[in-house]
């Protein structure tokens, strides 16, 4: 059963990070299959999982970010640290005196027969718990851990001696060995938060695989050669001379090298059966296996055939370097032809986007595992995980390796012996709440301890001519909104494939369209035909802006999106008042796609446009086709002010210093009204990329911001009589020749 159900059951939080997923397989075919011992390692493409089981049979299925993993059945045997629950958790087993005096298979040739025999079991049984993993009893709770894990866990001694066990690095050490088995794989892309361990971890494992590899390779990377250079002589080369003497090979040079470890004679050929005193150590095979860095660099390992990748800091890559480029390069080190023969372990925090997390994003972004091509990978070839910081922070771990989310009602024994008298969740919120007046501050702290990717990616605030405090406060609230049905994908289309019929919307994950509100019945497909052109019916409620492009293709294949987006007024009619309610950024294959997209948006919603029309084709589209009452004229001029073609088509030209400042005033304005909280309340901006791109928007160039060009235009065009221009006349007193008449008595008189 999953360790999390040790968890109060009454806590707030709710967690994703990973289900128990029951239904995934029918339980008459789990037992069927593990009756034969027909599970093999590795990805099973009938179910699609990935068995991490070496034994045939599996237990539970873990979905850890739609990542579903099969985990071996539990043991007969498991391990009990106490017959009491309370007193049932982790704890390395301490190394035999009589074995911690033997430092190598050498001096383990001197001792007699008997000696040897004595001890066969235990180390053959640690040889087991390496290669299939280790169950122990947590909390009365079954658990299981990978044979890395527990190579971590009993042999590896980290800064503050032996590590301690967290749930959360049970979960990634899972992910990992799925990693491993599905032959799909080159590995993970890991975004982690501060001091959650993966240094250790990763130095560990490459320990591990290289002591019982031949003729294999492993290298290092991290931001910097001199990061590199220091985990390979302060973790790796100390974890492998730390190791038991029967999972130690024989090294050649140095005791402590500072370039290279190189590993000869396998301490591992010596356990696997029982020794007689008489073999020789010279017929053994020597593994021929080295790990060693290399300064960072595009071209790091180029040519050269790796079983083992650690990437470190690979989030903080800053230029000239660029994560990207080196991972084009390294991806080929672990491949031959179409096989994949290495992996590649690779995990950070992110740094600023313009100094490597960027590059990091765009890495991570491919490696989502429900994204794959035809050969069944990621664009990336990696797979990606995010373990939020609230399961691996610092102060707030229990005894049992359990994060503390909600503060208890009563103190709890933390893994270090201290009380935890605050939840994790809370404490966050506390710091978060201090950082509000120093949003780099803020982002800083945000990208170093994210509960969410977006969190982690969160960007320096410097350039940002808007109010970053309201804008994070309603991304937040969004993401605190992602598992309901605020805002829906989809698509639009013509009722039958009929054009300039009625437009139908389409609920569909693929859609480029993302909407928050559907007007009733009554009101969708509002079109007024007047002198055989069609105006918008519902102009008294909305409008869209629009930031177009004329071209369908470019040669780099890098050319701007196009973008739209629908505002609400405030109206009697049955819709939110001022709200975002449609959110559309994408480039289809050609122009015209996008052009009919959003024609297709205004004729449903009967709202006008205003687009910019200095890219005109759009414009030239609607006019084409009957529509260019919905193209609205720009606000700053009356009629007979406009040019010849502003007459024919519509549109404003987007390219003025004063629309230019119009605009951002615009986007200002509606930000410090209607976004994050406010009135004891948050708003109902619920359009995600646009947040993120008002919290980025440069006024100096704006080529970048499709989405802030054109919700822009939007606010601007629900409200354009801010920007109607009003003629400065001089007004005179005129006498008018009315008489005034006194009314009292029976006769009026006239005043003079």
């Amino acid at each position: 059963m999953g360790v999390l159900q040790n968890v109060d059951p009454n806590s707030m939080y709710e967690q994703s990070l990973y289900k128990v997923d029951d239904n995934h397989i029918k339980p008459q075919v789990i037992k069927r299959m593990n009756r034969y011992k027909k599970w093999e390692y590795g990805y099973n493409a009938e179910h699609d999982i990935v068995v991490i089981s070496k034994t045939g049979e599996i237990g539970e299925i873990y979905d850890i970010q739609n990542f579903k993993v099969a985990l071996p059945k539990a043991a007969k045997n498991i391990h009990k640290r106490s017959d009491k629950k309370d007193e049932q958790f982790w704890e390395a087993k301490e190394y035999p005196k009589e074995l911690s005096k033997i430092k190598s298979i050498f001096d383990w040739e001197t001792y007699p027969s008997d000696f040897k025999e004595k001890w066969y079991d235990y180390i053959d049984q640690e040889f087991n718990h390496r290669d299939e993993g280790f169950w122990f009893y947590n909390n009365g709770e079954p658990t299981y851990i990978t044979g890395t894990h527990y190579m971590y866990l009993q042999w590896t001694k980290i800064d503050v001696g032996h590590p301690d066990f967290r749930e959360s690095n049970r979960l990634f050490f899972i992910f990992w060995e799925a990693c491993k088995a599905d032959k799909r794989s080159y590995g993970m892309c890991y975004l982690k938060n501060r001091r959650s361990g993966f240094s250790f971890m990763s130095s560990a494992e490459t320990t591990n695989q290289a002591t019982m590899s031949s003729d294999a390779r492993f290298g290092i990377l991290s931001k910097s050669g001199s990061d590199a250079k220091k985990m390979f002589t302060d973790k790796v080369v100390p974890i492998s001379t730390n190791y038991p003497f029967f999972f130690k090979p024989i090294q050649d040079g140095m005791d402590r090298p500072k370039t290279e470890l190189a590993y000869r004679i396998p301490a591992s050929k010596l356990t696997r059966k029982k020794l007689n005193s008489n073999e020789q150590l010279q017929e053994l095979v020597g593994l021929d296996t080295t790990i060693d860095w290399k300064n960072t660099g595009d071209n790091s390992y180029d040519g050269e055939k790796l079983k083992l990748l650690v990437h470190d800091e690979s989030g903080k890559w800053e230029k000239p370097d660029n994560i990207l480029n080196n991972w084009r390069v390294t991806k080929t080190c672990l491949r031959l032809g179409s096989k994949v023969i290495g992996k590649c372990m690779m995990g950070s925090t992110s740094n600023a986007l313009e100094k490597g997390g960027n590059n990091f994003k765009k890495l991570y972004s491919d490696s989502d595992v429900t994204k794959r091509n035809r050969n069944g990978q990621t664009s990336s070839g990696l797979y990606s995980l995010f373990i939020p910081m609230e399961w691996n922070y610092e102060g707030f771990i229990n005894a049992y390796g359990l994060p503390v989310f909600d503060t208890p009602k009563e103190p709890v024994k933390g893994v270090d012996g201290e009380l935890i008298h605050t939840g994790v969740v809370e404490y966050w919120e506390n710091e978060v709440e201090g950082l509000k007046d120093d949003q780099d501050g803020l982002n800083e702290f945000y990208r170093q301890f994210p509960r969410t990717e977006k969190h982690a990616f969160r960007d320096e605030a410097k350039e940002s001519i808007f109010n970053l405090t309201k804008i994070y406060e309603q991304i937040d609230y969004n993401e605190d909104l992602k598992n309901t049905a605020v805002v829906t994908t989809g698509s639009f289309g013509w009722e039958g494939g009929i054009k300039d019929t009625r437009v139908i919307f389409y609920p569909n994950k693929d859609g480029r369209f993302k909407i928050s509100w559907v007007p009733p019945n009554n009101l969708q497909n509002q079109v007024i035909i007047k002198n055989g052109v069609r105006h918008p019916g519902n102009e008294h409620m909305g409008a869209f802006g629009c930031d177009s492009y004329d071209i369908s293709g470019t040669v780099d294949k890098r050319g701007s999106n196009g973008a739209l987006h629908g505002l609400t007024k405030f109206s009697m009619e049955d819709a939110p008042p001022n709200c975002f309610f449609l959110e559309y950024i994408a480039r289809p294959q050609t122009a015209e796609m996008f052009f009919e997209d959003v024609l297709m948006a205004c004729v449903f919603y009967g709202m006008p446009i205003l687009a910019e029309n200095n890219k005109p084709r759009l414009l030239y589209h609607f006019k084409r086709r009957g529509y260019r009452g919905f193209s609205m004229n720009r606000p700053d001029k009356v009629w007979n002010k406009l040019s010849v073609t502003e007459k024919e088509i519509g549109g404003i030209p987007n390219s003025s210093e004063d629309i230019k400042q119009s605009h951002a005033s615009a986007i200002e304005s509606y930000i410090e009204e209607y976004v994050g909280y406010r009135d004891e309340s948050y708003g109902n901006m619920y359009m995600q990329r646009t947040l993120e791109d008002w919290a980025k928007f440069n006024i100096n160039n704006r080529t970048k911001h499709d989405a802030s060009i054109s919700s822009g235009l939007a606010i601007m065009a629900c409200n354009k009589n801010r920007y109607t221009p009003v003629a400065v006349r001089q007004r005179k007193a005129i006498s008018l020749p009315f008489k005034r008449y006194d009314n009292k008595g029976f006769t009026s008189k006239i005043i003079k």
